[in-house]
């Protein structure tokens, strides 16, 4: 069926090397808006909102690799990005289900310490320099929208792979090699 739409002619003319600046580009949009919102606004992430940031640091190598190479590797490479794209939307739904208390966190960063036995002097020397975030305790934006960052986050990893999945799925294949015989 996808194939008997008629597509606008930009989509499929366009380079895989535009592809792959623009995937880069918009990931690492994504973690500086994340570094920025620690920095500026004071949000500190907790050990799932940094699990979250790993495949975007992959996509953004994967797509400066995919410039450098061009060609059919780039389309292997965004590939590969696709699919880290398609584990950060799933590790930002479980960090959701954390948040709205679906289940536990996979994460031991994110339980509080328990601590047993000994002196105070003891227990207040186990405990950590600062205390970690809990990771169920979402961290909004605007407090009159409902939409903690680790759903935002959901949303916008869906996107993002659905979008790159698309319009990589609609570039054109490019010539083919003969093989000699």
């Amino acid at each position: 069926m996808l194939a008997s739409v008629r597509w606008p002619g930009h989509i499929t003319a366009m380079p895989v090397r535009i592809v792959a600046v623009c995937s880069a580009l918009l990931a690492a949009a994504a973690l500086g808006i994340a570094l920025a919102l620690e920095q500026w606004e004071g949000l500190a992430p907790c050990a799932l909102c940094l699990v979250e940031r790993w495949p975007y640091r992959i996509v953004i190598g994967l797509g400066l690799l995919a410039l450098l190479v061009g060609g059919r590797a780039a389309r292997i490479l965004l590939w590969l990005a696709v699919l880290a794209l398609a584990a950060d939307t799933a590790i930002a739904f479980v960090h959701v289900g954390v948040e709205q208390g679906w289940w536990p966190s996979p994460l031991p960063e994110c339980q509080a310490p328990a601590f047993s036995g000994g002196s105070i002097a003891e227990r207040l020397a186990r405990m950590p320099a600062q205390p970690a975030k809990p990771c169920d305790s979402p961290s909004y934006l605007w407090p009159a929208i409902p939409v903690s960052l680790a759903a935002a986050n959901f949303l916008f990893a869906l996107g993002f792979t659905c979008m790159l999945g698309w319009v990589l799925a609609m570039l054109p294949a490019g010539p083919r090699r003969r093989r000699r015989r």
